[in-house]
């Protein structure tokens, strides 16, 4: 059975034979072709202008198209949603592009089958120039054709759409669907395509490292205060920083016992002036709950004693491994300020509070009842003098060393004289000097369970860097 011409195959037929009924220019056929080159660039100034129109969309926009009875609206609204707005534009991306570029690669085959059958290239004249048939055939059939095609079919129709995308949107709403429905296996695979690259291109993003980032800071704005970068460089290791990083030890907290009395418990909270003080029962690592001194006020003036264990709050727990940026948030909906760090082994390793996690990003927050006390001396530019207790990571900020500067040698220490302990494996004696990695640990105080203050000093780096030259 012989199967009937498809239509641009019958057009290409009829435009033929025209041309071969008389082989001098044919007017005729010249106008006949014209006029379907100025169709298809029409349909490519409609596609490419839905392509503004649909994306420029505002909020205000998708409010007028849903209030709207009409079935364009509906279909509108359809293929920006349908059935989810992410898969939905990818599709409908995907659907003008292959049609606009379908539009487009017949515009050029048949303007150049076109201007070959009709005229004869090779005995024009350009601007009064004798040019070769090559040239003259590339200024008509490349440069006047991609001409057209830009200004007509998509600079001037995006123009037109970014100030009137409504209308637009409501005049190609149906082609589209029609259009995504015919070609839909074709467009479903260049979403797809697109999808698999963007998720690719995500991935090599997220490959720069968070020293690169830092450096990229240090560098960025020379005249930039100091402050300013400690708090960009906050925010960058956020939420990279966990639960042990900043946590207060539990030798440091203060915490009071469930059998104290009201009036002992009154004295102590006068002393401590702190807002928040975890109750134990028998040891620390069986926290009952967390105190809050304000919910004391209504009873400061009671002579007798009186029942505060009622006035406790039940704590919130902690893994030691949790990152902060998670804390902050679980802070924020339950709306409490302090919680109870603990160990894989369920005992209590410490407490964190609110405070110490903004002081991750603005540094050093001093209240009114803070002691003013250094935990540091600096001698000079290579010597510093450290407390034992000193976290890792503030002695990393101050000389300012890359974040993974002791990854390699501080196993599960978190402070200074844990570093050294790791290191050294028993407790130094005064006066010892400990090397690691390029700084060296002199003992300055320590007894016979603890490193209480060393002196550290930075090795310059002279012979390492007369070998890399």
């Amino acid at each position: 059975m012989k199967s009937e011409p498809e239509p641009f195959q019958q057009l290409f037929i009829l435009l033929q034979t025209a041309a071969d009924i008389n082989q001098s220019p044919n007017i005729l056929v010249g106008i006949f072709g014209l006029l379907v080159v100025i169709i298809f660039l029409g349909l490519s100034a409609l596609f490419s202008s839905s392509e503004n129109a649909f994306f420029s969309l505002s909020p205000g926009n998708l409010v007028e198209l849903n209030e709207e009875n009409s079935t364009a609206s509906s279909v509108a609204l359809d293929l920006i949603n349908e059935p989810d707005r992410k898969t939905a534009t990818g599709r409908l991306l995907a659907t003008i592009l292959l049609m606009n570029n379908l539009i487009n690669i017949f515009i050029v085959i048949f303007s150049s089958w076109l201007f070959e059958r009709i005229f004869d290239l090779g005995s024009l004249d350009l601007w009064l120039i004798h040019l070769s048939p090559e040239l003259n055939s590339f200024l008509f059939q490349v440069v006047l054709i991609t001409f057209l095609l830009v200004l007509l079919g998509e600079i001037i129709p995006k123009i037109y759409a970014t100030q009137n995308n409504l209308k637009i949107v409501r005049l190609m709403s149906r082609p589209l669907k029609f259009c995504y429905t015919v070609f839909k296996p074709i467009a479903l695979l260049l979403a797809g395509s697109s999808s698999l690259f963007d998720k690719y291109l995500k991935k090599r993003m997220h490959s720069i490292s968070m020293e690169e980032i830092s450096q990229a800071i240090d560098i960025a704005d020379e005249n930039k205060e100091i402050e300013e970068k400690h708090i960009l460089k906050g925010l960058l290791n956020f939420g990279n920083t966990n639960v042990k990083q900043i946590m207060k030890p539990r030798t440091e907290v203060s915490c009071i016992d469930i059998s104290t009395d009201a009036q002992e418990l009154i004295s102590i909270v006068v002393e401590w002036n702190f807002s928040r003080i975890p109750v134990y029962e028998d040891t620390f690592d069986q926290v009952k709950g967390v105190l809050y001194v304000k919910d004391l006020l209504p009873h400061i003036h009671k002579k007798t004693n009186f029942d505060w264990r009622k006035l406790m709050r039940p704590p919130l727990y902690v893994p030691e491994h949790k990152k902060i940026d998670d804390l902050l948030e679980e802070f924020q909906e339950k709306r409490v300020h302090m919680a109870i760090v603990v160990d894989e082994y369920g005992g209590t390793s410490g407490i964190v509070t609110m405070e110490d996690i903004l002081e991750e990003v603005f540094g050093e927050i001093k209240d009114e009842f803070d002691n003013e006390e250094l935990t540091y001396s600096k001698l000079d530019d290579l010597t510093y003098v450290f407390e034992g207790q000193t976290a890792i990571h503030d002695v990393i900020k101050i000389l300012s060393l890359p974040p993974d500067y002791f990854d390699d040698t501080r196993g599960d220490a978190d402070t200074v004289g844990g570093l050294i302990l790791e290191v050294h494996e028993e407790i130094p004696s005064i006066g010892e000097k400990i090397a690691v990695e390029n700084i060296s640990f002199t003992i300055e105080s320590a007894d016979n369970r603890r490193i209480k203050r060393v002196k550290l000093e930075i090795k310059e780096i002279e012979e390492g860097v007369e070998n890399e030259d």
